[in-house]
């Protein structure tokens, strides 16, 4: 009896720890490259940010090579991130009883064009976007316009690598 479930504790530790390679903590699988290379993402939105083409490309960039074991390139690599942030759009969203805006949406679009030069089924193109909403009567400017693009960063390089690496 002892045996039987030894052996059946056995296999299925066999088959746990097998499963493993296939799988990571990040959710991405097994992904098929070793280098990936995040070209800058310019920004041709109507309302132009300065320095907001840089930070979302590191953000990106820092995003992969936290959550994978994949080295990033300057060109080359087995996966390519490139595109364009297309909007960056200030929305009033509520108003108070004296018709006054009492609270603004940031909300921000990237065009992204993925390329998988292992796999070209994989690659896509496609717009990503998020907000973030901030008291009226604060101006976008300082921490504020910080932890904006933070969050929406945050979510939309998530959704990105969601997108590419995770197949979510």
């Amino acid at each position: 009896m002892k045996k039987k479930i030894f052996s059946g504790f056995l296999l299925l530790s066999l088959v746990i720890l097998t499963g493993c390679k296939y799988y990571n903590f990040t959710g991405t699988g097994k992904i098929d490259a070793k280098t990936f290379q995040v070209n800058y993402f310019q920004n041709i939105a109507e309302l132009i940010e300065p320095g907001i083409e840089r930070d979302f490309t590191i953000a990106l960039q820092d995003l992969i090579q936290n959550q994978t074991n994949l080295s990033l390139t300057n060109s080359g690599g087995d996966l390519i991130y490139e595109g364009e942030i297309t909007g960056y759009r200030i929305t009033p969203m509520q108003a108070t009883a004296d018709q006054r805006t009492a609270q603004n949406r940031l909300t921000i679009t990237v065009n992204v064009r993925y390329i998988n030069n292992n796999k070209e089924e994989d690659n896509f193109e496609r717009p990503f976007s998020f907000f973030y909403d901030y008291p009226a009567d604060q101006q976008l400017i300082g921490q504020t316009l910080q932890t904006a693009k933070e969050v929406i960063f945050e979510r939309i390089t998530q959704d990105v690598f969601n997108a590419s690496l995770a197949k979510w």
